[in-house]
């Protein structure tokens, strides 16, 4: 059996118009004009945004994408914006995702797709990018018709000079046009001729995830590929020891070798169920889990456990967010009350299942291919791992199955380092691909958290102080803090801090207790759980003040038109606000809770209308009014609300990893249950555009979820549910 190092596991077209965004003139000439052509073209590395055209002979355009496609639709929202400025169909576009490279580092020199930033991050840069291609293309026009560049227009792919009646398509025109040096003065279309931006256009990979061509990490097969499954160590940071069966697995039918990886044993063979039965097969004795560390979990760590360290922690706060005297809007108080909130460990339980595939090539660069959310950071890693320089490795990134966080992740929760290992290992193309079981013991989890809150609310019934603790570690901290170096979290904070409410005297502390389990962002990240704590404890504070919940939002927001304009929409949209209890359409009791979240630049509002079946909680209704600012494809805003909704409220009723003795319990769907269609909801969703900035879309419609099912809930039951999910609990009407 092959030992494999934790060392080296952990050291860790012709006649086409290419352009980059926001080009600049080269070098001058001898005769002090700028030098011409593509080649003279000197950009700063990692100053660009980044996104390469090619305009091919036949018309069709193949953008590089500085994004990666995972269902958010970002593929069509690119080609909406650029086909705007080109004067070109989105339709005729086909978009890839570009290979690692400075160019290509959009948001605060990274490149990353997540935290809901890719069109807007990119939106200006990408119209920049279509109008200097337009326009580089009206030039080459000029000059073959021998007619001025103000006598010409375009329209869908081709020039048009009106005066003789002749055409030029875009594809007879790339090669001359590329040897010309963009111009940085290009005006770009006024918004109120908009034809693609802001409309609802159709998804470019609908037909080819509806016809089962869209490609995944799983679907790719090279030539002489292997197949390898891989069994890992029941607790985090623990090795394997030995395998007593080796040699009796190694005999068995299509398995070409059993290795030992870092954490993990793993067994190739000539297809992956071959590979699957072999590993179950083995007979692995493992080092036992050291009593404590981050490194290992330890056979003595739970998650009531770790909850309670949260609790109990008395170490001082770094305050986060600070405004007014509390102490004395404390002293002077009608009513004080205080809540403690808590949310689980959530796992991604994405369906795409883990997979990646490496190959060696001759002179020993590195080919590979993975679902990831940053190819640039992930190059890095894998040239650790495999020996290699960065420009050693080409990085492809096939669409995802869904992000959720999941595939920012580049440490043990992830199978490339495997596949990277192996294909030296065996001078073979492999590809790893993990069973359903071990991706749910081994995806790095939503953190825990725990906040508590304690409020001081004035004879009128309004709160006037407010004071916060975050207690916990987040994803930002633990996977990016040596970039942000920020002593606050804002992973840990995020959905507590920068709320639009009118409350005069707050207070916000972070206290940083670190968890010992892999963790990760997760669709929303902070917001996930931060907008339910906080939400849910207004209401507490309506209730304290004798007031309306939706009345008592309404008056916080009294310096915030966005913010009122936006609840009222949500209202409206749901025939107007009633809190209840109140009959049901089949003569049961309904109730309806709200909520307003500011997750990734955009605001939210949201009602939930629930009942109790059978000691449950049943949503009949959600109704969600987001405020993104703008946006660039309306129908792509509503399902994204919808899934980041549907996410939200599958956290709220049923989702939780749970810690007994170092080890997680659910190991598939069936201890680990997920919103199923008989629990899904009706979702109505209103865009409302308030020319803000624009803010993100992916994941907003998720945190207002989790607080308006439980305020709801309350409203119904009288019971205050401050821990999620709500299966815990058995409900029953007040």
């Amino acid at each position: 059996m092959r030992n494999l190092s934790r060392r080296g596991f952990l050291g860790a077209g012709s006649g086409a118009l290419l352009l980059g965004v926001g080009l600049r003139a080269g070098p001058a000439r001898a005769g002090g004009s700028p030098a011409e052509g593509a080649g003279a073209i000197a950009p700063k590395p990692g100053t660009r945004v980044a996104a390469f055209l090619e305009i091919r002979p036949d018309g069709t355009v193949r953008l590089l994408s500085p994004f990666v496609e995972g269902g958010q639709g970002i593929n069509t929202g690119l080609a909406q914006t650029i086909g705007e400025e080109l004067d070109l169909d989105p339709a005729r576009f086909s978009v890839e995702c570009a290979p690692p490279g400075p160019d290509y580092a959009v948001v605060n020199g990274l490149r990353l797709t997540g935290g809901s930033f890719s069109t807007r991050s990119s939106f200006d840069a990408m119209r920049r990018l279509g109008a200097t291609a337009r326009e580089m293309l009206l030039r080459a026009a000029a000059a073959r018709l021998a007619v001025r560049q103000d006598e010409l227009t375009t329209e869908n792919g081709r020039v048009l000079h009106g005066a003789s009646g002749r055409a030029l398509g875009y594809g007879d025109l790339a090669e001359a046009a590329l040897a010309l040096v963009p111009r940085d003065d290009v005006p770009l279309r006024d918004p109120k001729t908009f034809r693609y931006i802001g409309k609802p256009v159709p998804r470019l990979d609908a037909r080819d995830k509806s016809t089962g061509r869209a490609e995944y990490a799983i679907d790719i097969r090279l030539d002489g590929m292997l197949h390898a499954a891989v069994v890992h160590a029941p607790h985090l940071g623990t090795e394997p020891r030995s395998v007593a069966n080796e040699a009796e697995v190694r005999a068995m039918p299509g398995v070409h070798s059993v290795h030992r990886l870092p954490g993990a044993v793993a067994v190739v063979a000539e297809s992956w169920w071959r590979a699957r039965k072999a590993v179950e097969a083995l007979a692995v004795t493992w080092t036992e889990p050291a009593p404590e560390g981050v490194a290992t979990v330890s056979g003595a760590f739970s998650s009531a456990a770790m909850l309670a360290a949260l609790k109990s922690s008395t170490e001082p706060g770094i305050a986060a967010e600070q405004e007014g005297n509390v102490e004395a809007a404390f002293a002077g108080a009608a009513t004080v009350i205080e809540a403690e909130y808590d949310a689980p460990y959530l796992a991604h339980a994405q369906l795409e299942p883990p997979a990646s595939v490496a190959r060696f090539a001759p002179d020993g660069s590195l080919d590979l291919w993975l679902p990831n959310q940053m190819p640039e950071v992930f190059q890095q890693v894998a040239a650790k791992v495999a020996g290699l320089q960065p420009d050693g490795v080409r990085i492809h990134s096939p669409m995802l199955g869904g992000f959720f966080g999941r595939h920012f992740f580049y440490g043990p929760g992830n199978p490339f380092p495997q596949a990277i290992l192996l294909a030296k290992a065996t001078g073979r193309p492999v590809r790893v691909l993990w069973s359903r079981e071990e991706e749910f013991g081994m995806d790095a989890v939503r953190p825990l958290g725990f906040v508590r809150f304690r409020a001081a609310i004035g004879r009128d019934g309004l709160p006037v102080a407010l004071t916060t603790r975050a207690v916990g570690e987040g994803p930002i901290g633990r996977w990016f803090g040596s970039i942000f170096k920020s002593p606050v979290d804002s992973s840990v904070v995020e959905g507590l801090d920068k709320k639009p409410y009118a409350i005069p005297n707050r207070r916000l502390d972070y206290v940083k207790v670190p968890h010992p389990v892999t963790i990760a962002f997760w669709r929303s990240v902070g917001h996930s759980m931060n907008d339910y704590f906080y939400e849910s404890f207004l209401d507490e504070i309506a209730e304290a003040g004798g007031q309306d919940p939706f009345a008592l939002r309404m008056a916080l927001l009294r310096d915030s038109p966005r913010h009122r304009t936006l609840l009222q929409a949500a209202a409206d949209l749901a025939g107007g606000w009633k809190r209840g209890p109140f009959a049901g359409p089949e003569g049961g009791r309904r109730a309806r809770g709200v909520s307003m979240a500011s997750p990734f630049g955009s605001e939210t509002a949201t009602i939930a209308e629930v009942s109790l079946e059978d000691g449950e909680a049943r949503v009949h209704d959600l109704w969600i009014a987001i405020d993104p600012g703008s946006v660039v494809n309306p129908s792509i805003v509503k399902r994204q609300v919808e899934g980041a909704a549907a996410l939200g409220l599958s956290a709220t009723l049923l989702e939780q990893v749970v810690y007994e003795g170092g080890q997680r319990q659910a190991r598939n769907f069936d201890a680990y249950p997920i919103l199923d269609r008989t629990r899904m909801p009706r979702i109505h969703v209103a865009i409302v555009e308030s020319g803000a900035p624009m803010g993100g879309i992916g994941e907003p419609g998720l945190p207002g979820v989790p607080p308006a099912v439980v305020n709801a809930v309350a409203a119904l039951t009288g019971q205050r549910l401050r821990s999620l999910p709500l299966s815990k609990a058995r409900l029953t009407a007040a």
